[in-house]
């Protein structure tokens, strides 16, 4: 018997995330302008004419590469929401996925980069504003998201030596008091 064949949705899936796959991990290396369809489609092992009829253009392939899921649902309520934010540290000091590099090196170059992190960090600023009091939530959830995203610039890009060898557990003490009361209580 010879080997299964996949459906066709299958097959483009697997093919999706092969072209995205490589996509995250030049755009992480080379950043948006440095990075072409052409090299991302032989990284792929794709045809570039692929990716353009998967993705349309190198704006689109970008957006879909930097993407991230989303945190799970659920109710926060404000302590939740810092315990959130410090778990997520552990993360934010590992080895961060390429798309997150990605987005990184490219958001401060390129304006499509700048609106894919701005959507980015708007989905979580707005996940963190819900578990927030008051009518200034939404200003106190930016700044404890951009607190977390300059310490993962610090730490991942600019390997700021005080950050490096720290464990998270003594990032999440030094930072905890701080978050709280960020978050009105």
């Amino acid at each position: 018997m010879g080997e299964r064949v996949l459906p066709r949705a299958e097959r483009r899936r697997r093919t999706e995330g092969k072209i995205l796959d490589a996509a995250r991990s030049l755009f992480a290396e080379l950043g948006y302008e440095r990075t072409t369809i052409r090299a991302v489609a032989k990284a792929a092992g794709v045809d570039p004419a692929l990716v353009m009829q998967y993705f349309g253009n190198k704006q689109r392939l970008f957006q879909q590469a930097v993407r991230m899921t989303p945190p799970g649902g659920g109710e926060l309520g404000p302590e939740g929401a810092v315990e959130h934010v410090l778990g997520a540290l552990t993360m934010k000091l590992g080895e961060l996925p390429q798309s997150s590099l990605a987005m990184m090196r490219s958001m401060l170059t390129h304006p499509e980069a700048a609106a894919s992190a701005r959507e980015a960090l708007g989905e979580q600023i707005e996940r963190l504003a819900e578990a927030l009091p008051g009518e200034d939530a939404r200003l106190r959830a930016a700044l404890m998201t951009l607190v977390m995203l300059g310490i993962t610039v610090g730490h991942q890009l600019l390997e700021i030596d005080e950050l490096r060898g720290v464990p998270q557990e003594e990032l999440a003490r030094l930072l905890r008091p701080s978050l709280l009361a960020l978050t009105g209580l």
